[in-house]
């Protein structure tokens, strides 16, 4: 174990998506999972925003793995600067997953909870350091021109 705390994520910039309609044959997670993202651009817009999903943020307490780990699953929107260089804000859906600590207490928990976007905002700076955001990008706008090249619909389900 190198890391304290362990974050996982899908990343989708809300700038590429299309659409907001919902295919009536959606399964009720996607139908969810889209509400969500258009959710998000209704409140924080397209421009510099990038949702999250199927995401967790594990805390490691102690160095022993079966002992001392909280892991959250979280979804929401993270914000840039204007240049996409760093995170400025963050605003998540937290909840616990599971836990390995008998000695946690519940504000402790909501402690941790709310320690879950300070953690995230450090872990996206990183992803944007990585170029893994500039090859997000380059994925999504792929897929876009070749589902447009085929007639294709292209909008939230990327």
């Amino acid at each position: 174990m190198s890391e304290y705390v362990d974050i996982e994520f899908d990343c989708l910039p809300l700038r590429s998506v299309g659409r907001m309609d919902i295919p009536l044959d959606a399964s009720p997670a996607f139908r969810e999972r889209c509400e969500r993202v258009k959710a998000a651009l209704e409140a924080h817009g397209s421009h510099n925003t990038y949702y999250l999903y199927n995401a967790s943020c594990t805390f490691h307490l102690t160095n022993a793995p079966e002992l001392g780990m909280i892991e959250f699953r979280f979804a929401g929107t993270v914000m840039t600067d204007e240049g996409d260089r760093r995170t400025v804000r963050s605003d998540l859906k937290v909840e616990l997953v599971r836990e390995t600590c008998d000695w946690l207490t519940a504000p402790a928990t909501d402690w941790l909870a709310g320690s879950v976007s300070q953690a995230v905002q450090v872990e996206f700076d990183r992803f944007i350091e990585a170029g893994d955001l500039e090859q997000t990008r380059q994925r999504i706008a792929k897929l876009q021109a070749e589902m447009e090249d085929r007639g294709g619909f292209v909008g939230m389900y990327l």
